[in-house]
């Protein structure tokens, strides 16, 4: 009876790489050092020597002119370190600029197309060799949630980069549902344990594997699409992208909101800075379709009553209510509401006045974290001051204490559309300095 084969593989650096120069053809070099390379073996080339071989060395009196010349993207920065979106689509730290292993005043950078270079290696050792082989130019990243680095694939040619096991079961005969392995990854991270960052041996070769072998994938299938991307930002770059992108969303579609979404603005909402270390706020979220229709319904009584007593005409009046639809196409409202519980009484007008001044100041910055943090969660929003005008009626149909004073009231929905670019602000405009 044969035993079952226990699967194995092996993995060696190539020697005899010489020092490489723009122009040469790496194809030539790699097969003159490894000759014996066979059908279904995985070439892994550091990216280093397939840049001097294209030329993609740079002159530059900097390294940071030569990063933000590769940039499309800062992904997060962190003093002198940034992790970008570079020309390739990679995000990863400095844009992949290295100035080591070159000379001075030059810098290298990444080959301009990764996949291409490996397609164009496979094809040279095919003709020159024979040999069907995989090929992988591998370059070191950092990543998101571990210490330490890895050499990851940039560029891929015959091998198959992912492998989707999705669909499949595991030995107890669980659903495998979220299983996409990166093969080529594992491969690089493979070669690099022999090639090394330091002991010039730029090209490996794995053997025993065959079945990683395939057509129709390349290397750009390994970076996860932006609308797929949870960590697209650094810290202090979401910060700033949830303020600057929150825009007033007056157009929802008929997806429900999700409660649990809300609550967590709310919580973000509380956190906001408010005087004698009270808290002003108040949150009314109109969940249901009834409630909402009954405040709605009485809020537009009251305003069609103040207009008529201004004397508009019925048409006037009819297409001004039509501007608070914004409220009734929502699936959600929420009406903040400020108590001024807490604040000093000084028996004083101006004194008085700027003490309640405090806590309006108070509930806007109340409302600003809810709106960002609703726009965190994907949700669109629009802050209508409508319930300022009849707050006793609001008060009523909501049964709310008589010193809750609502502040408006907040559409909540997921947006019908990406909204229309916000003309851009210079900060100086609204900056004076003493």
């Amino acid at each position: 009876m044969t035993a079952a084969r226990v699967p194995s593989y092996e993995v060696r650096a190539v020697d005899s790489i010489p020092e490489v120069r723009p122009g040469d053809d790496l194809a030539k070099l790699i097969a003159a050092a490894a000759p014996d390379l066979r059908d279904g073996d995985v070439l892994l080339v550091t990216s280093k020597i397939v840049s001097k071989a294209e030329g993609r060395i740079v002159r530059a009196s900097s390294r940071e002119e030569a990063i933000d010349a590769e940039t499309v993207r800062v992904v997060a920065r962190r003093g002198a370190l940034r992790i970008v979106e570079n020309r390739q689509g990679l995000v990863m730290a400095a844009a992949g600029v290295d100035a080591s292993n070159t000379a001075a005043g030059t810098v290298l950078l990444l080959p301009e197309d990764p996949d291409a270079s490996a397609a164009a290696i496979r094809a040279g050792l095919r003709d020159l060799l024979s040999a069907d082989v995989g090929v992988v130019v591998t370059d070191t990243f950092g990543r998101p949630w571990r210490a330490g680095l890895t050499d990851v694939a940039i560029g891929s040619a015959g091998v198959r980069v992912l492998d989707d096991l999705r669909g499949g079961t595991d030995a107890y005969g669980n659903p495998l549902s979220a299983t996409v392995v990166a093969t080529a990854d594992e491969l690089a991270a493979a070669g690099d344990l022999v090639k090394g960052k330091a002991a010039g041996l730029p090209v490996a070769v794995v053997r025993g594997l065959p079945h990683v072998l395939g057509e129709g994938s390349s290397a750009r299938d390994l970076v996860r699409p932006a609308a797929d991307d949870m960590f697209r930002l650094g810290t202090s770059e979401a910060v700033r992208e949830a303020v600057t992108q929150r825009r007033t969303v007056r157009a929802f579609t008929s997806e429900p909101v999700d409660p649990g979404a809300v609550r967590r603005a709310v919580a973000a909402a509380v956190t906001a800075p408010a005087p004698h270390h009270t808290t002003p706020w108040r949150f009314v979220l109109l969940e249901s379709a009834a409630a909402r229709r009954e405040l709605l319904d009485a809020m537009r009584d009251a305003w069609v009553a103040d207009l008529r007593a201004d004397g508009r005409s019925e048409e006037s009046i009819a297409k001004r209510v039509r501007r608070g639809e914004v409220l009734r196409a929502a699936p959600y409202l929420v009406v903040p509401c400020l108590v001024t519980e807490g604040a000093h009484h000084y028996g004083h007008a101006r004194r008085d006045a700027a003490e309640r001044e405090m806590f309006v100041v108070a509930m806007g910055a109340g409302v600003q974290n809810l709106l960002v943090a609703l726009a965190g969660e994907r949700l669109g929003s629009a802050w209508v001051s409508s319930t300022m005008f009849c707050r006793d009626v609001v008060r009523e149909v909501l049964a709310l204490p008589g010193d809750w004073d609502p502040m408006g009231a907040v559409a909540v929905g997921h947006p019908a559309a990406a909204p229309p670019r916000r003309p851009d602000r210079t900060a100086a405009e609204f900056i004076e300095v003493r």
